[in-house]
């Protein structure tokens, strides 16, 4: 079964209470401001040569700041045959304002 391409954050949220990996593909600079607990660090140019650390039997959820380096991730995986790749639209930030607003933005 093919998941959404995208999802947003209280869904994703929902998706990782239910056993999804989450993947962050920001860069460590980023990932010092805030950060989701259990979240795999996978920043953007490395997700090619460590696709092969994800796992392919459940969702892969794909968080990036505002949503469109991670969608771009989520197309990748989806061309490498991950069905269940889905984007976290709005990214972090997003998820800092409508699930987690204790989380800094910037």
């Amino acid at each position: 079964m093919t998941a959404p391409l995208a999802v947003d954050p209280c869904t994703a949220a929902q998706w990782l209470r239910e056993g999804a990996v989450l993947v962050d593909v920001r860069e460590a600079e980023e990932l010092a401001i805030c950060q989701l607990a259990g979240a795999r660090h996978v920043p953007m140019r490395d997700i090619p040569s460590r696709v092969g650390e994800l796992p392919r039997d459940r969702p892969v959820l794909v968080l990036c700041h505002h949503g469109a380096r991670s969608l771009q991730v989520t197309r990748f995986l989806r061309d490498q045959g991950f069905a269940q790749a889905t984007n976290v639209a709005g990214g972090i930030d997003a998820w800092a304002r409508e699930v987690d607003p204790t989380l800094e933005r910037y």
